[in-house]
């Protein structure tokens, strides 16, 4: 596989989780049932998994407002891995751009949260 792009963003918690108290509905904006129930609600966890969106979208050389946010969905393995599937818009944008597979790496704290997301695409056989 190939490297195609890659994103990195990063999240104030506090700022977040202001905006959730403030905004209850931009949750169900954000984030499926899926990625709720993953995160049990909580703010640094939701700043993760929102990091990890919008660092999907850079890795995709986009910006905000190219796709839904529910279109990019971040899952969570039984062993705790992070995931990413898209979805619609979002699926269609990654072939777009050559990539098939994103792999994504998530942290927190309770003051920021990081995401950072590598997209591949398969080896370019005319490459010299």
């Amino acid at each position: 596989m190939a490297t195609v792009g890659v994103g990195v963003d990063v999240v104030d918690v506090e700022r977040f989780a202001l905006a959730m108290k403030r905004h209850p509905r931009i949750l169900d904006r954000l984030f499926t049932d899926q990625e709720r129930r993953d995160a049990k609600s909580r703010p640094e966890r939701l700043a993760a998994r929102f990091a990890a969106k919008e660092a999907v979208l850079k890795t995709l050389q986009s910006g905000v407002g190219a796709v839904a946010w529910r279109s990019i969905e971040v899952r969570k393995a039984p062993s705790g891995a992070p995931s990413i599937h898209l979805y619609e818009e979002a699926e269609q944008l990654a072939l777009g751009h050559g990539v098939s597979t994103l792999h994504v790496s998530l942290s927190h704290t309770a003051l920021s949260a990081v995401a950072f997301v590598v997209g591949c695409g398969p080896e370019d056989t005319h490459a010299s």
